[in-house]
């Protein structure tokens, strides 16, 4: 089986009864992820993988923190995941920012941040998706969020300090779709 087949598989097991509209969300960004998949020249199924696992620490089942990147890389540690994945999964869309808020940002740090092409099209695929699935722009995304969310919540205190992380990414993502001719704007 592939990674990115497998990883499909353990998300379906924990979101798709338990969490019916993250579950929608995982499958669009997983679709929007195989767009930019087939551009790549490495790494398709990474990304893909990382796309269908980005949120699984949401599951009931593996919320130990309740801080979900955190939660589902050490879901995906414990059953053996490939250490590029995990780091994927806990580092996605600024996590960093969110754990200092939070206070887990050294716990955060157990797994490794890779700066990379497929960190950046995963962002994008994830800040570019809304809740339910429904494709957004990254700047409908954000106020998504900012709605969305009690100005109080982690994620609304935390958007300012990840926002720099957060264009930079989703800049970067863009500037190689141009380049490659992958089908999307944001």
């Amino acid at each position: 089986m592939r990674l990115d087949e497998w990883a499909e598989a353990v998300a379906r097991e924990h979101l798709a009864a338990a969490l019916p509209r993250r579950w929608a969300h995982v499958q669009a960004v997983a679709a929007r992820a195989t767009v930019f998949a087939g551009a790549l020249p490495t790494d398709a199924d990474l990304l893909l993988a990382a796309a269908w696992l980005h949120d699984v620490g949401y599951a009931p089942e593996l919320a130990a923190t309740g801080f979900h990147p955190l939660d589902g890389a050490r879901h995906l540690e414990e059953i053996g995941a490939p250490a590029r994945l995990v780091g994927l999964v806990a580092h996605h869309s600024a996590a960093a920012a969110e754990a200092g808020v939070l206070g887990l940002d050294v716990e955060l740090q157990e797994f490794e941040n890779e700066k990379t092409l497929v960190r950046d099209l995963l962002w994008l695929s994830d800040m570019t998706t809304g809740p339910t699935g429904q494709p957004m722009t990254f700047v409908e995304r954000m106020a998504e969020l900012r709605e969305r969310y009690p100005a109080d919540h982690y994620v609304v205190r935390s958007l300012e300090a990840g926002m720099p992380m957060r264009q930079q990414a989703v800049d970067r993502a863009q500037g190689w779709i141009n380049r490659v001719g992958a089908l999307a704007q944001v």
